[in-house]
Protein backbone atom coordinates (compact mmCIF):
# COMPACT_ATOMS: atom_id res chain seq x y z
CA UNK A 1 0.00 0.00 0.00
CA UNK A 2 3.03 2.64 0.72
CA UNK A 3 4.44 1.81 -2.48
CA UNK A 4 1.10 2.47 -4.28
CA UNK A 5 0.74 5.80 -2.01
CA UNK A 6 4.59 6.37 -2.97
CA UNK A 7 3.44 6.49 -6.55
CA UNK A 8 0.59 8.36 -6.46
CA UNK A 9 2.34 11.00 -5.15
CA UNK A 10 4.97 11.21 -7.50
CA UNK A 11 2.04 11.76 -10.50
CA UNK A 12 0.94 14.39 -8.36
CA UNK A 13 3.64 15.94 -7.19
CA UNK A 14 6.33 15.70 -9.11
CA UNK A 15 9.61 16.76 -7.80
CA UNK A 16 8.39 18.70 -5.01
CA UNK A 17 9.92 19.36 -1.59
CA UNK A 18 8.25 17.87 1.88
CA UNK A 19 5.84 19.41 3.64
CA UNK A 20 2.87 17.99 5.30
CA UNK A 21 1.04 15.08 3.73
CA UNK A 22 3.90 14.75 1.16
CA UNK A 23 6.08 11.72 1.21
CA UNK A 24 8.42 12.80 -1.13
CA UNK A 25 12.33 14.39 -0.33
CA UNK A 26 13.35 17.62 -1.27
CA UNK A 27 14.99 18.64 -4.66
CA UNK A 28 14.51 16.76 -8.21
CA UNK A 29 13.39 13.63 -8.09
CA UNK A 30 14.74 10.22 -9.56
CA UNK A 31 12.33 8.92 -12.30
CA UNK A 32 12.72 4.64 -12.99
CA UNK A 33 13.66 5.02 -16.53
CA UNK A 34 16.58 7.20 -16.31
CA UNK A 35 18.48 5.34 -13.74
CA UNK A 36 17.78 2.39 -15.44
CA UNK A 37 19.73 4.08 -18.22
CA UNK A 38 22.43 5.44 -16.03
CA UNK A 39 22.52 1.61 -14.37
CA UNK A 40 23.00 0.56 -18.17
CA UNK A 41 25.86 2.65 -18.64
CA UNK A 42 27.85 2.09 -15.88
CA UNK A 43 27.12 -1.54 -15.64
CA UNK A 44 29.30 -3.65 -12.94
CA UNK A 45 31.68 -0.77 -12.50
CA UNK A 46 32.30 0.11 -8.53
CA UNK A 47 30.35 2.97 -8.06
CA UNK A 48 32.92 5.09 -6.84
CA UNK A 49 33.89 9.10 -6.12
CA UNK A 50 37.07 8.83 -8.13
CA UNK A 51 34.89 7.44 -11.41
CA UNK A 52 32.35 10.19 -11.52
CA UNK A 53 34.52 11.94 -14.44
CA UNK A 54 34.68 8.82 -16.50
CA UNK A 55 30.38 8.21 -15.80
CA UNK A 56 29.82 11.81 -17.15
CA UNK A 57 31.80 10.55 -20.54
CA UNK A 58 29.82 7.67 -20.17
CA UNK A 59 26.34 9.60 -20.33
CA UNK A 60 27.81 12.68 -22.89
CA UNK A 61 29.25 9.92 -25.52
CA UNK A 62 25.63 8.41 -25.10
CA UNK A 63 23.01 11.14 -25.51
CA UNK A 64 25.42 13.66 -26.83
CA UNK A 65 24.68 15.61 -23.61
CA UNK A 66 24.28 15.35 -19.98
CA UNK A 67 20.49 15.13 -19.67
CA UNK A 68 19.32 16.62 -16.04
CA UNK A 69 17.39 13.75 -15.02
CA UNK A 70 20.59 11.36 -16.08
CA UNK A 71 22.69 13.46 -13.26
CA UNK A 72 19.81 12.80 -10.69
CA UNK A 73 19.96 9.49 -11.46
CA UNK A 74 24.10 9.15 -11.33
CA UNK A 75 24.15 11.35 -8.01
CA UNK A 76 21.78 8.66 -6.11
CA UNK A 77 23.63 5.70 -8.12
CA UNK A 78 26.79 7.22 -6.41
CA UNK A 79 25.46 8.15 -3.35
CA UNK A 80 26.40 11.70 -3.73
CA UNK A 81 24.73 14.94 -3.52
CA UNK A 82 23.14 16.11 -6.50
CA UNK A 83 24.98 18.97 -6.12
CA UNK A 84 28.38 17.50 -6.11
CA UNK A 85 28.04 15.81 -9.12
CA UNK A 86 26.68 19.43 -11.05
CA UNK A 87 28.82 21.14 -9.74
CA UNK A 88 31.62 18.75 -11.59
CA UNK A 89 29.93 17.97 -14.88
CA UNK A 90 29.19 22.19 -15.10
CA UNK A 91 33.25 22.63 -14.81
CA UNK A 92 34.76 20.87 -17.60
CA UNK A 93 33.78 22.39 -21.05
CA UNK A 94 33.38 18.86 -22.88
CA UNK A 95 30.13 18.68 -20.86
CA UNK A 96 26.77 20.07 -21.98
CA UNK A 97 24.29 19.89 -19.70
CA UNK A 98 20.91 20.65 -20.47
CA UNK A 99 18.38 21.21 -18.51
CA UNK A 100 14.34 20.00 -18.87
CA UNK A 101 12.50 21.57 -21.67
CA UNK A 102 16.02 22.56 -23.31
CA UNK A 103 17.29 21.56 -26.90
CA UNK A 104 19.73 18.45 -26.60
CA UNK A 105 22.97 19.62 -28.92
CA UNK A 106 22.92 18.41 -32.59
CA UNK A 107 23.86 15.57 -33.68
CA UNK A 108 27.59 16.94 -34.61
CA UNK A 109 29.45 19.15 -32.90
CA UNK A 110 32.52 20.91 -34.92
CA UNK A 111 35.20 22.78 -32.46
CA UNK A 112 36.97 25.32 -34.07
CA UNK A 113 40.78 25.88 -32.38
CA UNK A 114 40.77 29.63 -31.50
CA UNK A 115 44.18 29.66 -29.71
CA UNK A 116 47.73 31.73 -30.98
CA UNK A 117 48.78 29.17 -34.20
CA UNK A 118 45.62 28.31 -34.97
CA UNK A 119 44.69 32.16 -35.34
CA UNK A 120 47.41 32.71 -37.51
CA UNK A 121 46.19 30.62 -40.02
CA UNK A 122 42.88 31.45 -40.43
CA UNK A 123 40.30 30.17 -37.41
CA UNK A 124 38.14 33.47 -37.25
CA UNK A 125 37.32 33.09 -41.03
CA UNK A 126 36.65 29.35 -40.27
CA UNK A 127 34.20 30.21 -37.56
CA UNK A 128 33.00 32.38 -39.69
CA UNK A 129 32.29 30.15 -43.17
CA UNK A 130 31.38 27.00 -41.24
CA UNK A 131 28.17 27.24 -39.37
CA UNK A 132 26.38 28.24 -42.86
CA UNK A 133 28.81 25.47 -44.51
CA UNK A 134 27.55 22.85 -42.55
CA UNK A 135 24.34 23.06 -42.29
CA UNK A 136 21.62 22.19 -40.30
CA UNK A 137 21.91 19.67 -37.53
CA UNK A 138 25.69 21.07 -36.90
CA UNK A 139 26.71 23.13 -33.83
CA UNK A 140 30.09 25.37 -34.99
CA UNK A 141 31.62 26.55 -31.54
CA UNK A 142 34.89 27.75 -30.36
CA UNK A 143 37.32 25.97 -28.81
CA UNK A 144 41.05 26.07 -26.88
CA UNK A 145 44.13 24.70 -28.02
CA UNK A 146 43.62 20.73 -29.45
CA UNK A 147 47.53 20.29 -29.44
CA UNK A 148 47.81 20.08 -33.24
CA UNK A 149 49.38 23.28 -33.61
CA UNK A 150 51.92 22.26 -36.00
CA UNK A 151 49.06 20.99 -38.54
CA UNK A 152 47.14 24.77 -38.33
CA UNK A 153 44.30 25.44 -38.78
CA UNK A 154 42.60 22.67 -36.72
CA UNK A 155 39.22 21.40 -35.55
CA UNK A 156 37.71 18.33 -33.69
CA UNK A 157 34.27 16.74 -35.70
CA UNK A 158 32.70 15.41 -33.17
CA UNK A 159 35.31 13.78 -31.26
CA UNK A 160 38.33 13.49 -33.81
CA UNK A 161 40.74 15.91 -34.69
CA UNK A 162 41.12 17.57 -38.35
CA UNK A 163 43.74 19.27 -39.43
CA UNK A 164 45.12 21.46 -42.12
CA UNK A 165 41.01 22.33 -41.95
CA UNK A 166 39.58 24.49 -44.66
CA UNK A 167 35.49 24.62 -45.03
CA UNK A 168 35.65 21.84 -47.63
CA UNK A 169 37.90 19.34 -45.75
CA UNK A 170 35.14 19.57 -42.82
CA UNK A 171 32.34 19.52 -44.47
CA UNK A 172 33.54 16.45 -45.48
CA UNK A 173 34.55 14.89 -42.68
CA UNK A 174 31.38 16.07 -40.96
CA UNK A 175 29.32 13.92 -44.06
CA UNK A 176 31.85 11.12 -43.50
CA UNK A 177 30.81 11.12 -39.84
CA UNK A 178 34.32 13.08 -38.30
CA UNK A 179 35.87 9.56 -37.08
CA UNK A 180 39.43 9.26 -38.03
CA UNK A 181 41.79 6.08 -37.63
CA UNK A 182 44.62 5.75 -35.04
CA UNK A 183 48.01 6.81 -36.30
CA UNK A 184 50.57 4.24 -37.41
CA UNK A 185 52.70 3.42 -34.25
CA UNK A 186 54.98 1.08 -32.84
CA UNK A 187 53.10 -1.73 -30.76
CA UNK A 188 54.18 -3.66 -28.27
CA UNK A 189 55.17 -6.91 -30.59
CA UNK A 190 57.33 -4.07 -32.61
CA UNK A 191 58.89 -2.03 -29.06
CA UNK A 192 59.76 -5.20 -27.64
CA UNK A 193 61.51 -6.93 -31.03
CA UNK A 194 63.55 -3.83 -30.76
CA UNK A 195 64.98 -4.33 -27.17
CA UNK A 196 62.05 -2.86 -25.19
CA UNK A 197 61.41 -3.41 -21.63
CA UNK A 198 64.42 -5.88 -21.07
CA UNK A 199 65.32 -2.69 -18.57
CA UNK A 200 62.01 -2.88 -16.84
CA UNK A 201 62.33 -6.77 -17.11
CA UNK A 202 65.79 -6.33 -15.39
CA UNK A 203 64.15 -3.89 -13.10
CA UNK A 204 61.93 -6.03 -11.61
CA UNK A 205 64.00 -9.52 -11.58
CA UNK A 206 66.63 -7.87 -9.41
CA UNK A 207 69.06 -7.45 -11.38
CA UNK A 208 68.96 -3.16 -11.68
CA UNK A 209 69.02 -1.72 -8.06
CA UNK A 210 66.92 1.58 -7.17
CA UNK A 211 69.91 3.16 -6.32
CA UNK A 212 71.82 2.82 -9.80
CA UNK A 213 68.63 4.30 -11.57
CA UNK A 214 68.10 7.13 -9.10
CA UNK A 215 72.31 8.17 -9.58
CA UNK A 216 71.57 7.40 -13.47
CA UNK A 217 69.08 9.87 -13.96
CA UNK A 218 70.87 12.35 -11.26
CA UNK A 219 74.02 11.90 -12.98
CA UNK A 220 72.31 12.38 -16.29
CA UNK A 221 70.55 16.01 -14.52
CA UNK A 222 67.09 14.83 -16.58
CA UNK A 223 64.26 17.04 -15.45
CA UNK A 224 60.77 17.35 -15.85
CA UNK A 225 59.81 18.26 -19.33
CA UNK A 226 56.45 19.45 -18.40
CA UNK A 227 57.53 22.66 -17.49
CA UNK A 228 58.61 22.90 -14.06
CA UNK A 229 62.12 21.67 -14.52
CA UNK A 230 62.75 20.19 -11.30
CA UNK A 231 65.38 17.38 -11.22
CA UNK A 232 63.68 14.03 -11.50
CA UNK A 233 66.22 11.77 -10.10
CA UNK A 234 65.77 14.01 -6.96
CA UNK A 235 61.94 13.91 -7.67
CA UNK A 236 61.64 10.11 -7.21
CA UNK A 237 64.14 9.93 -4.17
CA UNK A 238 61.56 12.54 -2.01
CA UNK A 239 58.43 10.25 -3.07
CA UNK A 240 60.35 7.43 -2.35
CA UNK A 241 61.41 8.51 1.18
CA UNK A 242 57.93 9.49 2.27
CA UNK A 243 55.41 6.49 3.84
CA UNK A 244 54.11 3.89 2.17
CA UNK A 245 51.64 3.39 0.01
CA UNK A 246 52.49 5.85 -2.40
CA UNK A 247 51.05 6.08 -6.19
CA UNK A 248 52.32 7.63 -9.37
CA UNK A 249 50.05 10.11 -11.50
CA UNK A 250 51.08 11.34 -15.07
CA UNK A 251 50.48 14.58 -16.60
CA UNK A 252 49.31 14.13 -20.35
CA UNK A 253 47.32 16.94 -20.07
CA UNK A 254 49.62 19.38 -22.15
CA UNK A 255 46.94 21.99 -22.83
CA UNK A 256 49.49 24.79 -23.42
CA UNK A 257 48.44 26.38 -26.84
CA UNK A 258 51.84 25.90 -28.68
CA UNK A 259 52.68 22.27 -27.52
CA UNK A 260 51.93 18.80 -28.99
CA UNK A 261 55.40 17.22 -28.42
CA UNK A 262 53.69 14.12 -25.89
CA UNK A 263 50.94 13.92 -28.24
CA UNK A 264 53.79 13.09 -30.72
CA UNK A 265 55.91 10.58 -28.90
CA UNK A 266 52.18 9.16 -27.27
CA UNK A 267 51.38 8.38 -31.03
CA UNK A 268 54.42 6.93 -32.38
CA UNK A 269 55.74 5.29 -29.62
CA UNK A 270 53.97 4.95 -26.70
CA UNK A 271 55.78 1.95 -25.34
CA UNK A 272 59.05 4.09 -24.56
CA UNK A 273 56.78 6.01 -22.52
CA UNK A 274 54.75 3.80 -20.71
CA UNK A 275 58.25 1.63 -20.09
CA UNK A 276 59.86 4.08 -18.50
CA UNK A 277 56.64 5.05 -16.07
CA UNK A 278 56.13 1.39 -15.14
CA UNK A 279 59.97 1.52 -14.10
CA UNK A 280 59.09 4.99 -12.04
CA UNK A 281 56.14 2.94 -10.26
CA UNK A 282 58.55 0.32 -9.60
CA UNK A 283 61.30 2.59 -8.10
CA UNK A 284 58.68 4.74 -5.92
CA UNK A 285 56.68 1.09 -4.71
CA UNK A 286 53.88 2.77 -6.18
CA UNK A 287 51.08 -0.20 -6.47
CA UNK A 288 48.84 1.84 -8.60
CA UNK A 289 49.19 4.64 -11.41
CA UNK A 290 47.02 6.76 -13.07
CA UNK A 291 47.22 8.08 -16.63
CA UNK A 292 46.04 11.54 -16.82
CA UNK A 293 45.12 11.85 -20.49
CA UNK A 294 43.84 15.08 -22.24
CA UNK A 295 40.33 14.41 -23.91
CA UNK A 296 41.39 16.58 -27.15
CA UNK A 297 43.67 13.17 -27.86
CA UNK A 298 40.69 10.74 -27.96
CA UNK A 299 43.21 8.56 -31.16
CA UNK A 300 46.13 8.45 -28.08
CA UNK A 301 43.27 6.94 -26.07
CA UNK A 302 42.45 4.43 -28.96
CA UNK A 303 46.22 3.63 -28.84
CA UNK A 304 45.86 3.03 -24.95
CA UNK A 305 43.02 1.08 -24.33
CA UNK A 306 44.78 -1.52 -26.76
CA UNK A 307 48.04 -1.56 -25.46
CA UNK A 308 47.37 -1.32 -21.87
CA UNK A 309 45.75 -4.58 -21.50
CA UNK A 310 48.52 -6.12 -23.67
CA UNK A 311 51.10 -5.08 -20.86
CA UNK A 312 48.96 -6.95 -17.99
CA UNK A 313 48.76 -9.68 -19.95
CA UNK A 314 52.38 -10.04 -20.91
CA UNK A 315 52.95 -9.52 -17.07
CA UNK A 316 55.18 -5.98 -17.56
CA UNK A 317 52.81 -3.82 -15.11
CA UNK A 318 52.70 -6.65 -12.30
CA UNK A 319 54.24 -4.68 -9.88
CA UNK A 320 51.33 -2.03 -10.27
CA UNK A 321 47.59 -1.86 -11.47
CA UNK A 322 47.41 1.26 -14.26
CA UNK A 323 44.20 3.05 -14.88
CA UNK A 324 43.71 5.25 -17.47
CA UNK A 325 42.05 8.73 -16.68
CA UNK A 326 40.40 10.78 -19.41
CA UNK A 327 39.98 14.56 -19.19
CA UNK A 328 37.00 17.04 -20.19
CA UNK A 329 38.85 19.93 -21.26
CA UNK A 330 39.85 21.75 -18.68
CA UNK A 331 43.57 23.90 -19.34
CA UNK A 332 43.71 23.92 -15.46
CA UNK A 333 44.56 20.19 -14.87
CA UNK A 334 47.71 20.47 -16.45
CA UNK A 335 48.57 22.01 -13.12
CA UNK A 336 49.65 19.19 -11.07
CA UNK A 337 47.02 19.52 -7.96
CA UNK A 338 44.39 20.74 -9.99
CA UNK A 339 45.17 17.14 -12.31
CA UNK A 340 45.38 15.31 -9.03
CA UNK A 341 41.68 16.81 -8.23
CA UNK A 342 40.35 15.54 -11.33
CA UNK A 343 41.66 12.05 -11.32
CA UNK A 344 39.60 12.03 -7.62
CA UNK A 345 36.45 13.38 -9.55
CA UNK A 346 36.30 16.74 -8.63
CA UNK A 347 36.64 20.09 -10.43
CA UNK A 348 40.13 20.61 -11.01
CA UNK A 349 40.92 23.28 -8.66
CA UNK A 350 44.61 24.03 -7.85
CA UNK A 351 45.45 23.20 -4.23
CA UNK A 352 47.59 25.15 -1.61
CA UNK A 353 51.13 24.02 -1.43
CA UNK A 354 52.51 23.30 0.96
CA UNK A 355 52.25 20.08 1.60
CA UNK A 356 53.35 19.34 -1.69
CA UNK A 357 51.76 15.94 -3.94
CA UNK A 358 54.99 14.20 -3.07
CA UNK A 359 53.65 14.18 0.23
CA UNK A 360 49.55 14.66 0.32
CA UNK A 361 48.91 13.94 -3.08
CA UNK A 362 46.52 11.52 -4.82
CA UNK A 363 43.77 10.32 -2.21
CA UNK A 364 46.15 11.70 0.41
CA UNK A 365 49.06 9.62 -0.54
CA UNK A 366 52.26 10.41 -1.41
CA UNK A 367 52.40 11.03 -5.20
CA UNK A 368 55.39 10.88 -8.17
CA UNK A 369 54.49 13.06 -10.70
CA UNK A 370 55.69 13.06 -13.88
CA UNK A 371 54.97 14.20 -17.20
CA UNK A 372 54.64 12.13 -20.92
CA UNK A 373 58.15 13.49 -22.54
CA UNK A 374 60.35 13.04 -19.12
CA UNK A 375 59.57 9.21 -18.50
CA UNK A 376 60.04 8.77 -22.33
CA UNK A 377 63.70 9.80 -22.25
CA UNK A 378 64.50 6.95 -18.88
CA UNK A 379 65.20 3.99 -21.06
CA UNK A 380 67.22 5.70 -23.41
CA UNK A 381 69.38 7.51 -20.58
CA UNK A 382 70.39 4.20 -18.51
CA UNK A 383 70.60 2.15 -21.58
CA UNK A 384 73.01 4.72 -23.41
CA UNK A 385 74.36 6.19 -20.63
CA UNK A 386 74.39 9.79 -18.84
CA UNK A 387 77.35 10.49 -21.37
CA UNK A 388 74.93 10.41 -23.94
CA UNK A 389 72.49 11.87 -22.48
CA UNK A 390 74.59 14.90 -21.58
CA UNK A 391 76.21 14.97 -24.96
CA UNK A 392 74.07 16.89 -26.73
CA UNK A 393 73.43 20.28 -25.84
CA UNK A 394 75.09 23.39 -27.21
CA UNK A 395 76.30 26.76 -24.60
CA UNK A 396 77.29 24.49 -21.97
CA UNK A 397 73.65 23.23 -21.47
CA UNK A 398 72.70 19.58 -21.46
CA UNK A 399 70.47 17.01 -23.23
CA UNK A 400 67.67 16.88 -26.01
CA UNK A 401 65.08 19.11 -26.31
CA UNK A 402 61.98 18.15 -27.69
CA UNK A 403 60.27 21.54 -28.91
CA UNK A 404 56.96 22.00 -30.36
CA UNK A 405 57.43 24.44 -33.23
CA UNK A 406 54.74 26.10 -35.06
CA UNK A 407 53.78 29.29 -36.35
CA UNK A 408 55.32 31.35 -39.32
CA UNK A 409 57.95 28.75 -40.28
CA UNK A 410 58.18 26.76 -43.48
CA UNK A 411 58.33 23.36 -41.43
CA UNK A 412 56.89 23.16 -38.10
CA UNK A 413 57.04 19.91 -35.99
CA UNK A 414 58.46 18.66 -33.21
CA UNK A 415 62.04 19.52 -33.61
CA UNK A 416 64.69 17.15 -30.97
CA UNK A 417 67.32 19.48 -30.65
CA UNK A 418 70.02 20.34 -28.03
CA UNK A 419 69.50 21.90 -24.93
CA UNK A 420 71.10 25.64 -25.31
CA UNK A 421 69.54 26.11 -29.38
CA UNK A 422 68.65 29.72 -30.09
CA UNK A 423 65.36 30.04 -31.53
CA UNK A 424 67.16 31.45 -34.66
CA UNK A 425 68.79 28.23 -35.37
CA UNK A 426 65.76 26.11 -34.67
CA UNK A 427 64.40 28.62 -37.36
CA UNK A 428 67.16 28.07 -39.58
CA UNK A 429 68.71 24.62 -39.48
CA UNK A 430 65.41 22.46 -38.25
CA UNK A 431 62.20 24.64 -39.69
CA UNK A 432 63.75 25.40 -43.16
CA UNK A 433 63.61 29.01 -42.55
CA UNK A 434 60.45 31.41 -42.50
CA UNK A 435 57.41 31.39 -44.43
CA UNK A 436 57.96 33.20 -47.87
CA UNK A 437 56.85 36.64 -47.59
CA UNK A 438 57.38 36.40 -43.57
CA UNK A 439 60.13 38.82 -41.71
CA UNK A 440 61.00 37.53 -38.45
CA UNK A 441 59.62 39.49 -35.62
CA UNK A 442 58.99 38.02 -32.33
CA UNK A 443 58.81 34.35 -30.92
CA UNK A 444 57.29 32.73 -27.89
CA UNK A 445 59.94 30.77 -26.18
CA UNK A 446 57.80 28.52 -23.60
CA UNK A 447 54.01 28.76 -24.90
CA UNK A 448 51.17 31.23 -23.75
CA UNK A 449 52.81 31.81 -20.25
CA UNK A 450 55.86 31.82 -21.47
CA UNK A 451 56.34 35.56 -22.65
CA UNK A 452 56.95 37.06 -26.15
CA UNK A 453 60.82 38.32 -26.91
CA UNK A 454 61.56 40.56 -30.51
CA UNK A 455 63.92 39.02 -33.06
CA UNK A 456 66.48 40.92 -31.53
CA UNK A 457 66.96 38.28 -28.84
CA UNK A 458 67.13 35.25 -31.57
CA UNK A 459 70.10 34.47 -30.11
CA UNK A 460 69.63 33.33 -26.83
CA UNK A 461 69.83 30.19 -25.70
CA UNK A 462 66.49 28.13 -24.66
CA UNK A 463 67.11 26.16 -21.96
CA UNK A 464 65.63 26.25 -17.98
CA UNK A 465 67.63 29.04 -16.29
CA UNK A 466 68.21 31.06 -19.79
CA UNK A 467 65.04 33.05 -19.98
CA UNK A 468 63.69 34.28 -16.40
CA UNK A 469 66.19 37.23 -16.28
CA UNK A 470 64.43 38.71 -19.12
CA UNK A 471 60.82 37.58 -17.73
CA UNK A 472 60.27 34.55 -20.15
CA UNK A 473 60.20 31.02 -19.52
CA UNK A 474 60.95 28.04 -21.42
CA UNK A 475 58.07 26.13 -19.89
CA UNK A 476 57.23 23.02 -21.80
CA UNK A 477 59.17 24.44 -24.95
CA UNK A 478 56.44 25.42 -27.27
CA UNK A 479 57.79 27.94 -29.65
CA UNK A 480 55.23 29.97 -31.63
CA UNK A 481 57.06 32.09 -34.23
CA UNK A 482 55.74 35.47 -34.96
CA UNK A 483 56.74 37.69 -38.05
CA UNK A 484 56.09 41.35 -39.35
CA UNK A 485 52.66 40.50 -40.31
CA UNK A 486 51.17 40.07 -37.15
CA UNK A 487 50.49 42.60 -34.50
CA UNK A 488 51.98 41.73 -31.72
CA UNK A 489 48.60 43.51 -29.74
CA UNK A 490 46.09 40.99 -31.33
CA UNK A 491 48.77 38.34 -30.28
CA UNK A 492 48.50 38.56 -26.86
CA UNK A 493 45.22 39.75 -26.69
CA UNK A 494 44.34 35.91 -27.83
CA UNK A 495 46.41 34.77 -25.24
CA UNK A 496 44.68 36.55 -22.48
CA UNK A 497 41.22 35.58 -23.71
CA UNK A 498 42.74 31.93 -23.33
CA UNK A 499 43.63 32.72 -19.84
CA UNK A 500 40.35 34.52 -19.09
CA UNK A 501 38.49 31.34 -20.55
CA UNK A 502 40.17 28.58 -18.73
CA UNK A 503 40.82 30.37 -15.19
CA UNK A 504 39.00 27.82 -12.71
CA UNK A 505 37.77 30.83 -10.98
CA UNK A 506 39.15 29.70 -7.43
CA UNK A 507 41.49 33.00 -6.40
CA UNK A 508 40.10 36.56 -7.19
CA UNK A 509 43.25 37.89 -8.91
CA UNK A 510 43.38 35.39 -11.63
CA UNK A 511 39.78 35.23 -11.62
CA UNK A 512 38.90 39.14 -12.03
CA UNK A 513 42.63 39.70 -13.11
CA UNK A 514 42.18 38.16 -16.59
CA UNK A 515 38.70 39.26 -16.96
CA UNK A 516 40.16 42.66 -16.66
CA UNK A 517 42.95 42.79 -18.70
CA UNK A 518 41.17 41.81 -21.10
CA UNK A 519 38.54 44.33 -21.21
CA UNK A 520 41.80 47.22 -21.13
CA UNK A 521 43.53 44.91 -23.76
CA UNK A 522 40.93 45.75 -26.21
CA UNK A 523 40.88 49.00 -25.78
CA UNK A 524 42.76 51.31 -28.56
CA UNK A 525 45.31 52.61 -26.77
CA UNK A 526 46.40 50.51 -23.63
CA UNK A 527 46.45 51.67 -20.12
CA UNK A 528 50.25 50.94 -19.81
CA UNK A 529 50.40 51.94 -16.19
CA UNK A 530 47.23 50.17 -15.06
CA UNK A 531 48.11 46.63 -17.01
CA UNK A 532 51.60 46.93 -14.90
CA UNK A 533 50.04 47.09 -11.50
CA UNK A 534 47.50 43.91 -12.53
CA UNK A 535 50.23 42.38 -13.54
CA UNK A 536 51.82 42.51 -10.11
CA UNK A 537 48.80 42.16 -8.25
CA UNK A 538 47.90 38.77 -10.38
CA UNK A 539 51.65 37.65 -10.30
CA UNK A 540 51.84 37.90 -6.52
CA UNK A 541 48.67 36.68 -5.31
CA UNK A 542 47.54 33.94 -7.48
CA UNK A 543 47.13 30.43 -6.48
CA UNK A 544 48.59 28.79 -9.10
CA UNK A 545 50.97 29.30 -12.53
CA UNK A 546 48.01 30.23 -14.91
CA UNK A 547 47.03 33.24 -12.80
CA UNK A 548 50.64 33.47 -12.52
CA UNK A 549 51.94 33.64 -15.78
CA UNK A 550 49.33 34.67 -17.66
CA UNK A 551 50.32 38.35 -17.51
CA UNK A 552 53.72 37.27 -19.19
CA UNK A 553 52.69 38.02 -22.32
CA UNK A 554 51.42 41.68 -21.71
CA UNK A 555 54.37 42.47 -19.89
CA UNK A 556 56.47 41.25 -22.94
CA UNK A 557 54.70 43.34 -25.30
CA UNK A 558 54.44 46.75 -23.51
CA UNK A 559 58.72 46.39 -23.03
CA UNK A 560 59.75 44.95 -25.82
CA UNK A 561 57.07 46.22 -29.32
CA UNK A 562 55.43 49.29 -27.49
CA UNK A 563 54.35 50.56 -31.47
CA UNK A 564 52.19 47.78 -31.41
CA UNK A 565 49.74 49.11 -28.71
CA UNK A 566 50.14 53.02 -28.46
Amino acid sequence: MATARNDVARQIHPGSGRKPGRNLPRGRQVDADSLEEVQALLGQQPRRRDLLIEFLHLLQDRYRCLHARHLTALAQEMKLALVEVYEVASFYAHFDIVMDGEEVPPPVTVRVCDSLSCALFGAEKLLADLPVAVGTGVRVTRAPCMGGCHNAPVVSVGHALHEHATVASVVDAVTQGGHAAPPAFSDLDAYRAAGGYRLLESCLAGKTTVETMLKTLDDAQLRGLGGAGFPTGRKWRAVLAEKAPRLMAVNGDEGEPGTFKDRVYLETDPHRFLEGMLIAAWVVEAPEVYIYLRDEYPHVREILLVELPKLEAAGLSRHTKIHLRRGAGAYICGEESAMLESIEGKRGLPRHKPPYPSQVGLFGRPTLINNIETLFWVRDIVEKGPAWFESHGRRGRKGPRSFSVSGRVKSPGVKLAPAGVTVRELIDEYCDGMLDGHVFKGYLPGGASGGILPASMADLPLDFGTLEQHGALIGSAAVVVLSDQDNMRDVALNLLKFFEDESCGQCTPCRVGTEKAVHLMAERTWNAELLTELAKVMTDSSICGLGQAAMNPVKMVLKHFPKDVS
